[in-house]
């Protein structure tokens, strides 16, 4: 980004050489700033048009600060810096000036990956040990064929361990996780290994705890629009957009992540706000350098991927999924129960199931997307909120069969959508991902009370006596047991074999996947699916080089007809002797076939 100007402020404390660092706050509702240091005299702050408070100062990088605020002669605050670097320890302590030119990149030519060359692991820093706990796990995620990571957000928060969803401090890496340089060197290293890192990034709300800006800067945000949060972010002023597009040019700049995923934009309300971020993105990285910039959005809204954005999270295609897997249908689940194979042949030819449908609430959700490649939609069985919604955190492996859960893997992995998985999914994981958080007194009840509430359409959170064992969001116990072991993986028993055995199928499917997929899914489109029966479907796609994917996958109890597979080449079968079934016109229950048929069969069978 180029250097801050007199007239085009960046938000934060930026080093303008070795010695001088330049400090500017929005504070529209200030009468005085000045910046006080944890060594030396505060200093002020000159006022400037629009509410900017600006200083140069002769401060080196390591040095803490923060502001004392003004409101009037009898209010007076202090404060971090709202676009702080890096913090002394918490959100209400002092900020630290930060030199992010001081690290010395090893892989200053990695240039990314290409979107389709995506598979994701979205990871939580806290409980795999901070961003060194990462790196260690780096190689093995490497071998099982995990090209990107995605990180859960890293935002400064209250406390040490939080989601990250309650962050703050949007520009400053949680002080509990690492130092910034440390953070460089985790994404150094993913590159030199071949692995892209994505952040999970919030710009639809702060947390509750540790965010000042509506005392000094009350337009930051707008009364007459409410979210699940509060009042809104006004996108509309300059100065807030700045502030978050500013704060995405950080991540992929001084820390060169090689994309973001922006949470819940449904909730963002300004609709050309994305449009504009993403645009700026695009004109200033130029096109060399890959980067990739996917949403969470319940709105469905396929217009998005003509704005500049790569991909949509497919909720529609979770939930479905685990309507067919587990028999659940409480709560979303509900909008998923009727007719839920329909609902798979939908998402597998046209993306979303909703396009325009009505919701268990009455309202219309979705936009038509079956014009979008396939490539347009991540596709997961499990994320952090799926499982962390579960009052007791289960995954898949403790809800669904598991021959079911092993087809349901081979069409997450060998579809032509992107797919991603959650930490320790590649291994059969059975630690729960739990809701934690490090709030306390009041604010620790509320939230306590506020998540089971938000959640009682779940049979667990209804049910007076498994309400009183859900684990108390902010007892380190519950983030200590969301932690992956592992260390299971070398047990020399059963169970260890079983983790060993999962570990297997990643590695085979994903390297299917890298040799049959990746030279041809750019320019892949569904060419249609077929219901078979009950939970079975065998659906179609041809690729970029011509050549016809397919896949037959039976979540149901019983066996189905299907056509042969002669002419086509198989890439796996989740059971022996499936594809041979399926040959004959059959698949069986629990039972994926991925076959092949190259571009000259195709055009053969055209031809008659």
């Amino acid at each position: 980004m180029p250097s801050r100007t007199d007239q085009n402020w960046r938000h934060g404390a930026v080093m303008l050489d070795q010695q001088h660092t330049r400090f500017a706050l929005w504070a529209p509702d200030a009468k005085e700033v000045s910046v006080e240091f944890e060594n030396g005299p505060a200093q002020a702050l000159q006022p400037k048009e629009d509410g900017w408070f600006v200083l140069d100062a002769a401060c080196a990088a390591g040095t803490r600060y923060r502001y004392r605020v003004t409101l009037d002669p009898e209010n007076t605050l202090t404060v971090p810096d709202p676009a702080s670097r890096a913090q002394d320890g918490d959100v209400h302590g002092y900020s630290i000036v930060v030199d992010q030119s001081a690290y010395q990149w090893q892989n200053p030519g990695w240039q990314g990956r290409p979107w389709h060359e995506a598979v994701i692991y979205e990871l939580h820093v806290g409980v795999l040990g901070g961003y060194e706990g990462v790196e260690q796990r780096l190689q093995h995620l490497v071998d099982t064929g995990i090209t990107a990571i995605e990180l859960m957000p890293i935002a400064q928060f209250p406390g040490d361990r939080n989601w990250g969803y309650d962050g703050v401090l949007p520009y400053a890496t949680q002080s509990s996780y690492g130092t910034p340089d440390q953070l460089k060197h985790l994404i150094d290293t993913a590159h030199g290994l071949g692995l892209a890192v994505i952040l999970d990034v919030v710009y639809n709300h702060f947390g509750p705890d540790g965010n000042y800006l509506g005392a000094y800067a009350k337009h930051f945000f707008r009364s007459d629009k409410k979210t699940p949060w509060g009042d809104a972010i006004d996108f509309r002023r300059d100065e807030v957009r700045d502030f978050f597009i500013g704060n995405t040019m950080m991540w992929l700049q001084d820390y060169r992540f090689d994309g973001l995923r922006f949470d819940a934009v449904h909730a963002i309300e300004d609709p050309t706000f994305l449009e504009d971020l993403a645009r700026q993105v695009r004109d200033t990285l130029g096109r060399e350098r890959h980067v990739w910039l996917t949403l969470e959005n319940e709105h469905n809204e396929a217009t998005r991927m003509a704005q500049g954005y790569d991909a949509q999270w497919n909720d529609d295609g979770h939930n479905t999924l685990h309507v067919l897997l587990t028999g659940e249908t409480d709560a979303y689940y509900t909008d998923f129960a009727e007719k839920p194979t329909q609902k798979l042949a939908r998402l597998l030819g046209e993306g979303f199931v909703y396009q325009g449908e009505a919701t268990r609430h009455g309202h219309t959700r979705g936009e038509p997307s079956g014009h979008l490649p396939p490539t347009s939609f991540v596709l997961f069985l499990q994320n952090h909120d799926q499982i962390g919604n579960r009052a007791f955190g289960e995954r898949l492996i403790q809800l669904s069969p598991p021959q079911a859960l092993q087809a349901a893997t081979a069409l997450l992995l060998l579809s032509p959508m992107i797919p991603m998985m959650f930490m320790g999914d590649e291994w059969g994981a059975s630690e729960p991902f739990l809701f934690f958080t490090d709030f306390h007194d009041e604010l620790a009840d509320a939230v306590r009370e506020g998540r089971r509430g938000e959640f009682k359409d779940f049979a667990a959170f209804k049910d007076p006596a498994k309400r009183e064992q859900i684990p108390d969001p902010n007892a380190l116990k519950t983030f200590e047991a969301s932690r992956p072991a592992f260390d299971a993986l070398l047990l020399e028993t059963d169970k260890g074999q079983d983790h060993r055995n999962w570990l297997a199928l990643y590695k085979q499917l994903l390297e299917i996947r890298r040799t049959e997929l990746f030279p041809r899914l750019a320019g892949a489109k569904a060419l249609g699916v077929t219901e078979l029966g009950d939970k079975a479907v065998s659906a179609r796609w041809q690729l970029g080089d011509g050549s016809e994917l397919r896949i037959d996958l039976n979540l149901g109890t019983e066996a189905v007809s299907t056509d042969d597979l002669t002419a086509s080449r198989i890439l796996y079968q989740s059971q022996p002797n499936s594809a041979e079934l399926s040959s004959h016109g059959t698949l069986n229950q629990y039972t994926a076939v991925v076959s092949l048929k190259s571009s000259d069969a195709v055009e053969e069978q055209d031809e008659q």
